[in-house]
């Protein structure tokens, strides 16, 4: 707590995240947002490189298959299944209500569905992957 007369009081903000595990859990959550960004732009530039020509795709292709990207790949897909997480954790709080049969639906059904909703749409894409690679 700091007090200077000429601008009063002055609550200290540094590392106010840590002193409560609920905002390090939140700030966890909200850094997961950087895996989708971070990933944006990995496609991002797959598209500007696709846009340039086949040697420069080939050439994005192969760096993506280097070990550094391979584990930056498998700690985007860990930060995303996080990110999911929290999304579909929030969904139920902050959808309208929706009743069934004069019962309102449950929380956990609804973060279920989309969980579901998300395995069904990954299985599809990597069906169409393995079909368009035939």
């Amino acid at each position: 707590m700091s007090r200077d007369p000429a601008i009063g009081y002055r609550r200290p903000m540094r590392g106010w995240w840590r002193r409560d595990p609920f905002f390090v859990r939140y700030m966890f959550r909200e850094l997961t947002a950087v895996a989708v960004l971070v990933y944006a732009i990995v496609l991002t530039v797959g598209v500007v490189r696709l846009a340039q020509g086949e040697a420069a795709f080939n050439g994005w292709l192969q760096a993506l298959r280097s070990p550094a990207s391979l584990l930056l790949h498998a700690v985007l897909l860990l930060s995303m299944v996080v990110h999911a997480h929290s999304w579909f954790e929030i969904m139920p709080k902050t959808m309208p209500m929706i009743f069934i049969g004069g019962r309102r639906l449950a929380a956990g059904t609804i973060q279920r569905t989309g969980w579901l909703a998300t395995v069904a749409v990954t299985v599809v894409v990597f069906a169409l992957a393995l079909w368009a690679r035939a």
